[in-house]
């Protein structure tokens, strides 16, 4: 698409979107309360949210207010069904200061792709992308300056019917939340190949993000972190060797000159958007990437031949995690993430390319 054509095209949403979106502001913000300098992870809430209902044939009642409760009914089907869904995405300012939305339209395909697994309706463009805009623009001084930080958006939706019948709902909620936050790991990580609990098989619902995904994952990871380590490295559920994902994230190996991550054939993995802008940024910096069946065996066997160089994770919002242990069996697999140039270079130069630093070649980011 020409960049017109973009232009146009944005404008029209844009137009839509203030045209039927309500906006009500917040007469006192709690933006004072917020220590900058010391953000963590999904502690601290913005002073707006979007909201809006589908009553069964289309999405009204959409509106920006103050960020506040939601009042949900005992019997909503979403608490006792699980269609429920959501994104992660990020905002960053650029060099002068403006709000920059990285890759929203890659998560708007794939939340709409969720949502058609989960028998949901789709979200239009105007209440996503254009809802989103409107919002990170009331909320610009929420969106940090401070380096390695970001305001983390997470629209999300789920059934409303008040009804326990087990079918899909009739009516939905959607709404966005803004969170200024931090790195979600602050330090390097260890991982647990799991060879017992099993994340997703194919046919499943392993490719969508839907939050049964995160809840089944809990009590696997809790009897992980007794044990010392951060996350599972989770592998299929047939033969127990071939890599899916990370904990919540994706995952890369890097083999020589070879950066090799997990294909999504069987729909067990999912698309991660920050997972597909590693593999470009890697072949940038002249690697081979492979995506394909990736087996811890092939993983353990490089470590013993010293071709293994680096393993880490990516994902919104851990961006990329350094990993420095992973056990599988009876083989530790110890990296000197001190060492990890590859990383740490995939980190700069997303960094660039999201704050404005380096020209967005790709069209990433969307300005707001």
């Amino acid at each position: 698409m020409m960049a017109v054509e973009q232009t146009t095209a944005k404008s029209t949403v844009m137009e839509e979107a203030k045209r039927r979106i309500k906006v009500t502001k917040t007469t006192k913000s709690r933006l004072a309360e917020v220590d900058f300098n010391n953000l963590v992870f999904g502690k601290k809430y913005a002073d707006h949210m979007l909201v809006a209902d589908f009553d069964g044939k289309e999405w009204k009642n959409a509106e920006i207010l103050p960020f506040q409760n939601l009042s949900v009914s005992p019997s909503n089907a979403a608490w006792h069904y699980g269609q429920a869904i959501f994104e992660g995405i990020k905002a960053y300012n650029d060099q002068e200061g403006h709000p920059m939305i990285f890759r929203p339209y890659d998560n708007y395909a794939r939340f709409n792709k969720s949502a058609e697994r989960m028998g949901m309706p789709d979200v239009p463009e105007w209440l996503f992308i254009g809802g989103m805009a409107m919002l990170i623009d009331l909320d610009r001084q929420w969106v940090p300056s401070n380096e390695g930080c970001s305001l983390y958006l997470r629209p999300f939706m789920i059934a409303a019917d008040e009804f326990i019948g087990v079918r899909p709902s009739d009516t939905y909620k959607f709404a966005v939340i803004n969170s200024p936050s931090g790195p979600y790991f602050n330090k390097p990580i260890h991982l647990l190949v799991q060879d017992k609990y099993i994340r997703a098989f194919p046919g499943g619902v392993g490719y969508a993000k839907a939050a049964g995904n995160y809840g089944g994952a809990m009590y696997p990871t809790m009897q992980a972190r007794k044990e010392g380590y951060d996350q599972i490295l989770w592998v299929d559920g047939h033969e127990y060797k071939w890599l899916q994902e990370c904990g919540t994230m994706n995952v890369f190996v890097i083999i020589g000159n070879r950066a090799l991550t997990p294909d999504l054939t069987n729909g067990t993995i999912l698309a991660g958007v920050t997972r597909a802008s590693v593999m470009d940024v890697l072949a940038d910096m002249g690697l081979e990437v492979e995506e394909r069946p990736v087996s811890i065996e092939e993983v353990v066997a490089a470590y013993e031949n010293g071709t293994l160089r680096e393993i880490f994770g990516t994902g919104t919002a851990a961006s990329v995690a350094y990993v420095e242990q992973l056990d599988y069996k009876d083989h530790k697999i110890s990296m000197d993430t001190t060492k990890y140039e590859i990383g740490a270079e995939v980190i700069n130069r997303l960094d660039a390319i999201r704050t404005g630093k380096a020209e967005d070649t790709r069209g990433w980011n969307y300005h707001v």
